[in-house]
């Protein structure tokens, strides 16, 4: 944007809200123009408007108007935008709350033990969702909102890296004591693997703790996997069903997955799981599952089926 002063009126039609709440963000929060000619109104600058944005995006996500006014208060100083004028955040603290949407309150208290760095929290939470509602009601209602909303405070604010790391710590621990607590037998028919240079991990190990907790047992790549050692894998070990997760479109390399579909011993089901995959371009007889409870549902289907006709 142009970097001249903007009236009140210009800066509502371009934020979408009334210039009464404009008023009102002014006089509660301290969030007005802060641009002053003698003799005529104040003006809104770039940087008053940045932090408006900032305050509008996290009102409309559901934050407080005062928590939303304390997150945009850290943006910079006049002269200090980068990125092509977007707005970079200090790290100077500031904000408590890790915004979890419509979760209850198991999610709200989660969240606060993250933003504390409290582990032993953090895990007692996560351990007792998982004894009273098992792996797949964990995921979609407590750990997932959390996740998210750690991940909009970092878009926002470029912090948060060290919750982030800790929460994926204590996470990752929780599902391997699931694991570990199984009851799985038989072969493993199903395998479980990242897309090439794809680091996210967390959703495929919640997946493989389902599974466990399911019965299905499962083979777990991780993190990363080059299509030729997929390709390589599935031939050696001839697994029923094969997940392959992306995160990310960057990730999602529709060829990894053709790759699959023409291995001599080629898997009776291919799951393309996670929002980097695209519907309309994935080759024909590969499968997108909507969640985690689908995923579980098709693998074990896929394991039983394979069972069945090795029985007869």
């Amino acid at each position: 944007m142009a970097d001249e002063a903007l009236s009140a009126g210009a800066v509502a039609r371009r934020l979408g809200v009334a210039v009464t709440t404009l008023r009102t963000w002014h006089q509660r929060y301290g969030l007005g123009p802060s641009h002053h000619v003698p003799g005529h109104h104040r003006r809104y600058t770039p940087d008053d408007l940045a932090r408006l944005e900032i305050m509008r995006r996290l009102t409309t996500e559901g934050v407080s108007p005062a928590e939303a006014a304390r997150w945009a208060r850290q943006a910079p100083e006049p002269g200090q935008h980068v990125n092509g004028g977007q707005p970079r955040l200090r790290r100077d603290g500031g904000g408590t709350a890790i915004p979890v949407g419509r979760a209850g309150p198991a999610a709200r208290g989660l969240a606060r033990a993250a933003m504390r760095l409290d582990p032993v929290a953090i895990s007692l939470a996560i351990t007792q969702s998982l004894a009273a509602n098992g792996v797949i009601a964990t995921w979609e209602g407590l750990l997932r909102p959390v996740l998210a909303g750690i991940g909009e405070r970092h878009a926002a604010t470029a912090g948060l890296i060290d919750v982030e790391h800790l929460v994926s710590r204590c996470v990752s621990e929780s599902f391997a004591t699931v694991v570990r607590a199984g009851t799985v037998t038989g072969p493993a028919r199903i395998l479980l693997s990242c897309a090439d240079e794809e680091q996210h991990t967390l959703p495929l190990e919640a997946l493989a703790a389902a599974l466990s907790e399911a019965g299905v047992a499962y083979r777990m790549l991780g993190a990363r996997v080059p299509p030729a050692a997929l390709v390589e894998a599935v031939n050696r070990t001839g697994p029923a069903g094969v997940v392959v997760w992306s995160h990310t479109r960057a990730t999602a390399d529709p060829r990894q997955l053709t790759a699959l579909l023409a291995v001599p011993r080629r898997p009776l089901l291919v799951l393309a799981a996670g929002p980097g995959w695209r519907a309309d371009t994935l080759p024909a007889g590969v499968v997108r599952p909507i969640d985690l409870a689908e995923a579980v549902s098709l693998a074990s289907a896929v394991r039983d089926s394979l069972e069945q006709s090795t029985a007869d």
